[in-house]
């Protein structure tokens, strides 16, 4: 199985009062957001579920890749890590899976799966961590960067 983990591009700052879920892009995550989905639809194979947390910046980075996609509560900003493996099926969901988030949620979901342990790695906004379940343990097939592209 195949996980792969996509934070979001760049957003608009939090201001004191504003609603979090509600922070959009910026113009150049916008574009982060395009090349990134460019570079994915490339790769991925067209059963792979696109799972997304309810956020704006989430759903504008997810739909520049102009696939079906899933909104899913459990990967809100701050989600625990075992509700994100639930939600993709990690390790034995049939399909692979694109899970659109947010640090450190990410991070810490790729050091457990990847570590064995939580720890605070860092993945940086509108970035590709793809994990992949092998008979001899989990790779890191690919990390990839927009500003890479």
């Amino acid at each position: 199985m195949d996980l792969i983990l996509w934070r979001h591009a760049e957003a608009k700052p939090a201001r004191p009062g504003d609603d979090d879920l509600a922070r959009e892009l910026t113009a150049k995550g916008e574009r982060q957001a395009r090349r990134m989905a460019e570079w994915l639809n490339q790769r991925l194979a067209e059963r792979t579920r696109i799972l997304v947390s309810p956020a704006v910046r989430t759903q504008q980075t997810a739909q520049a890749l102009g696939r079906p996609l899933r909104t899913v509560q459990a990967l809100a900003p701050d989600a625990e890590v075992a509700a994100v493996l639930e939600a993709a099926r990690w390790p034995d969901g049939p399909d692979p899976v694109l899970i659109v988030g947010h640090q450190p949620t990410l991070g810490l979901v790729a050091s457990t799966v990847l570590a064995g342990q939580a720890l605070p790695w860092s993945v940086k906004k509108g970035a590709v961590w793809w994990l992949r379940q092998r008979d001899e343990g989990v790779v890191l097939h690919a990390v990839q960067g927009p500003d890479g592209l």
